[in-house]
């Protein structure tokens, strides 16, 4: 994952969507959000709290809103992008300039404004028993250094690598990826940590 410096930067490494964009960063810019780089994408704040990011994809660009899941989405445009994983946020994705309605997303950005300055937000539970699936825990009774490896790790630590494994629909890939996450675990190292400090 390529990591940018600013604003700027993300938007020329993405010039196939320089239209969509920037016709975006305008309008978030025109409210009283904050303009930052977060995970190396733009993101607008405010006091400090995320509330809008904006991202290009290889088939669309996404406006993500970190409290969607508290907007009202009048028009039902609003998408959770990992249905079973992903609580709060949530994407509206556009596939070319005609699609950015102004008006429509203006009001989209400060619902999500209002939302923010109500304090609404969804805390993830904390304290969840990690489900560990089989196959990793056919791993940690042949090695029981990882097992005791695994319990060293945070809780979300713990639970990338679980939902991992356990995301896979074969048994192959399963075991697979098994292989994959005992060095990582013995090492102490968190499936996503390359990605993160951005």
């Amino acid at each position: 994952m390529k990591r940018y410096q600013s604003v700027e930067e993300y938007l020329a490494a993405h010039a196939e969507w320089s239209e969509e964009l920037n016709k975006l960063r305008k309008l978030l810019c025109s409210t009283e959000l904050e303009e930052t780089l977060k995970w190396s994408a733009p993101c607008y704040t405010l006091n400090g709290k995320n509330v809008v990011g904006l991202a290009a994809f290889k088939e669309h660009v996404a406006l993500w809103f970190h409290q969607g899941v508290y907007l009202s989405d009048p028009q039902n445009v609003l998408v959770n992008a990992q249905e079973g994983s992903t609580k709060a946020l949530r994407q509206w994705r556009f596939r070319s300039s005609s699609e950015i309605k102004v008006r429509s997303i203006k009001a989209y950005l400060l619902e999500a404004i209002e939302n923010q300055k109500q304090g609404k937000e969804l805390v993830p539970a904390r304290g969840k028993a990690v489900a560990l699936p089989a196959e990793l825990k056919a791993a940690f009774a042949k090695q029981p250094k990882t097992k005791k490896a695994f319990a060293a790790l945070s809780p979300g630590k713990q639970r990338e690598f679980a939902q991992h494994i356990a995301s896979a629909k074969r048994a192959e890939t399963r075991l697979s990826r098994v292989q994959k996450a005992l060095p990582l675990i013995e090492a102490g190292v968190g499936l996503h940590d390359k990605y993160r400090n951005c």
